[in-house]
């Protein structure tokens, strides 16, 4: 096993509508992570893709009169452009449809089956075509499906079942056991009291009243529901095959992480572990279920129509500042708000009045007062040694509140030093000081703590805005974006040459 990767997959999007900026967030939060963890010297793989299959699909293509192919790979085009847009990069990109995904998860069926752990039965329960979920009579809210509060309706059919009260003691052990498997807390606990502890019911894991799906090879009336089939992807991306493992899965899996929705903790924290487990293959280290990014006080849903696309935010703020917002004003546990007034609103305040108005002005001093050349440390003075503690004080936190994913509040760190080198800016007068030629030594210093500082937040914030932070290091004449630069103050070298000054972000009226 490597020490040094780090594979990381984001839920795959089911491709029943085109994805709106919540849904983007796992895209967003993933990408940031990799990111990370590449500046922090790791191997990384990031994998996302599309989840095709099921009869919210079949039905949205019958009432566009297309097939259920054609739907899904507008979708899923459609969903390429948006992770392009948001500077997304992943290594993988695996759709279900794929030949492989197919025949891997076939076999996948097939085995659990032989096992036992597959058996065919009847089901009948409420059902709900918009999540494409079952529940119980006990489970509704107000009779409504407990996921999405639509209507539901009664449901018989035959059906395979997945023996998953088989793995319910071994679950609540490895949970327990292992502290950091389900993250934040709050997630961990409802998985252990709501679901686990109260008992578990066998999961209905195939279709008959629908076709589009992976046909069951030994039962072809049924397909493969989609817990086998979506869950699946996070080893089927490796090439895993029940009957001949991949080079890249013995390399890395298990993953490090998966990141998703609050909503879909249930199957990824039981479900799916209890698949592995019955395949005997090794369960995933961490599971990170985020809260959601809601419009106001609801979720966003077209339905409702409250959505906000990110295409369309990307357009009118550009891909850094949508990115920013999405990852600063979400927190760790609790839901995070968006609407355009917010999003312009923190714009101007936190990158264009604070931020931004740093690099320019610190930038622009240089090139007035020392032809572009970064001076000399020489000449200490009041509020240096303040500043400096800062930065070492936001540096320690970053990497601390990044390490543990509170995202939000490593980004609330790197905002209140650039605050700070702000208010430095109107402490230390350079201006004035640019008056006096015996003050010319101590003005060099402030510019020099200036431009260090400048250099910094650059290098903090490329894992979260890669353009923007790429180019505040090339203003401060250092592009050189190594976290090891970050060791101590005054890694910037004296004599270098600042780049052109340019507005990172102009603010919006």
């Amino acid at each position: 096993m490597l020490q040094n990767k780090f594979y990381i997959t984001t839920a795959i999007p089911y491709a029943s509508q085109k994805p709106h900026i919540g849904n983007a967030y796992d895209g967003i939060l993933a990408d940031m992570i990799a990111r990370y963890k590449r500046l922090k010297g790791l191997d990384v793989l990031l994998c996302t893709g599309m989840d095709e299959h099921g009869q919210k699909i079949q039905n949205s293509a019958q009432k566009a009169g297309i097939t259920p192919q054609e739907y899904a790979d507008d979708i899923c085009e459609y969903t390429q452009k948006v992770w392009e847009k948001l500077n997304v990069k992943y290594d993988l990109f695996i759709r279900t449809t794929s030949d492989f995904h197919k025949e891997s998860v076939r076999t996948m069926f097939n085995k659990l089956y032989e096992k036992g752990d597959i058996y065919k039965g009847e089901y009948q329960g409420m059902y709900c075509v918009s999540c494409e979920l079952f529940s119980t009579e006990s489970q509704l809210e107000d009779g409504k499906c407990p996921d999405c509060g639509r209507d539901v309706a009664a449901t018989t059919e035959s059906a395979y079942f997945f023996r998953l009260s088989k793995y319910q003691d071994r679950l609540i052990s490895y949970i327990e056991q292992n502290d950091n498997f389900i993250v934040p807390e709050s997630r961990k606990k409802e998985m252990l009291n709501n679901f686990l502890k109260p008992g578990l019911q066998d999961l209905c894991v195939s279709r008959s009243t629908f076709d589009w799906g992976i046909k069951v090879d030994f039962d072809p009336d049924h397909v493969v529901y989609v817990w086998i089939d979506a869950l699946s992807n996070y080893i089927t991306a490796l090439g895993y095959h029940p009957d001949k493992l991949s080079e890249d899965f013995k390399k890395w899996w298990p993953a490090d992480l998966h990141v998703i929705g609050k909503d879909i903790v249930r199957f990824h924290s039981i479900y799916w572990p209890a698949f592995l487990m019955a395949l005997d293959i090794p369960l995933p280290r961490q599971i990170l279920g985020h809260p959601w990014l809601l419009m106001g006080d609801r979720k966003m849903s077209k339905t409702d129509g409250n959505v906000l696309y990110t295409l369309d935010l990307c357009e009118k703020y550009g891909t850094d500042a949508v990115r920013y917002y999405s990852l600063s004003e979400m927190p760790y546990a609790a839901d995070g708000v968006i609407t355009e007034e917010l999003l312009v609103l923190k714009y101007n305040s936190d990158l264009a009045n604070t931020l931004g108005n740093l690099v320019s002005r610190t930038v622009t001093m240089v090139k007035k007062y020392f032809g572009g050349i970064v001076p000399q440390y020489s000449e200490p003075g009041d509020h240096d040694e303040d500043l400096k503690h800062t930065a070492s004080v936001t540096v320690r936190e970053y990497f601390e509140k990044m390490n543990e994913y509170r995202v939000g509040e490593a980004l609330n760190a790197v905002l209140n030093l650039a605050r700070r080198a702000n208010k430095y800016i109107d402490e230390t007068t350079p201006w004035i000081l640019a008056k006096d030629e015996n003050a010319k030594l101590r003005l060099g210093t402030v510019l020099y703590n200036l431009t260090e500082i400048v250099r910094i937040l650059g290098v903090l914030l490329m894992p979260v805005m890669p353009e923007s932070a790429q180019s505040i290091l090339t203003q401060a004449g250092s592009p050189d974006s190594s976290f090891d630069s970050l060791g101590s103050f005054g890694a910037l070298k004296a004599g270098t040459e600042v780049g052109e000054s340019r507005i990172l972000f102009a603010r919006i009226n």
